[in-house]
This record gives structure tokens, sequence and C-alpha cells, in this order.
């Protein structure tokens, strides 16, 4: 099934993607190949003390996506910023579908239906009003 709005909530360690209507849900996590560690600066060592990024991971967010027509990107952190960057640099098609990018902190998926359903509520609203 198909569905018009999706939601994907991410950060550096799994993404839940929900494809959302008034009345259904279809839900995918997706982990990146491999788990997230996170690395400290030390004193005199050279290096951002960063993990580079898993492209394979924000490819694999965009392809449980690519059926819905508007997106909106929500997380706690810059993982959410990285998957922008990704759609921006890789699937230029999608950047337009990205309708909203918002912070948001660790909620149960029914919060995340809650939330996106609101949003996606008052975005129609914004633009029939226009």
């Amino acid at each position: 099934m198909s569905h018009y709005h999706a939601v994907v909530w991410l950060d550096h360690s799994e993404a839940h993607v929900m494809h959302v209507s008034p009345d259904d849900v279809e839900k995918s996590v997706i982990h990146p190949a491999k788990p997230h560690t996170r690395l400290h600066a030390k004193g005199g060592v050279v290096g951002a003390g960063r993990q580079a990024e898993d492209p394979a991971y924000y490819h694999g967010i965009v392809e449980a996506l690519k059926d819905a027509q508007e997106i909106l990107v929500v997380g706690p952190a810059h993982a959410k910023l990285q998957l922008i960057k990704h759609i921006h640099a890789h699937d230029h098609g999608m950047a337009s579908k990205v309708i909203g990018v918002e912070t948001v902190d660790h909620p149960s998926d029914a919060q995340l239906v809650a939330y996106a359903r609101k949003y996606f509520v008052a975005k129609d609203r914004m633009r029939s009003q226009t």
C-alpha cells in the first residue's frame, strides 16, 4: 500500500520510517551496517573525534521513503541533518518532497504517528489558506 505522507525519526543507531494515512500506518526500522560508536577527541590526537557517516544507512532510509510524496524528518540530534545532506547530494528528486525537519527527542511509535498526523494536517491547512 502506498501512502502520501511519511515521517522518519532517526538517530545514528536506527531510523523509524512510518508511512501514514488517516487510518493506517506502515512501519519499517532501518539500522546502519556498522553499529554507531561515540568517539571522543583527546588532547594531542589529530582528527575530529567523529565517526564517519554511513552512506548506506542513509541510502536505506531514502529507499524506505521513496513512495511518499511528502516527508517529515525528525530526530534528536545531527543524524536528521546528515540525512538531508545525503538527500541533496544523492537523491535530488526526493529533496522537494521533504516538507519539514524538526527536532524531536525519543517518541514512541504511537507518539511519532500522532505528531506526524498533526503536522501534516496543519501543513495542509496552511496550504489551503494561501
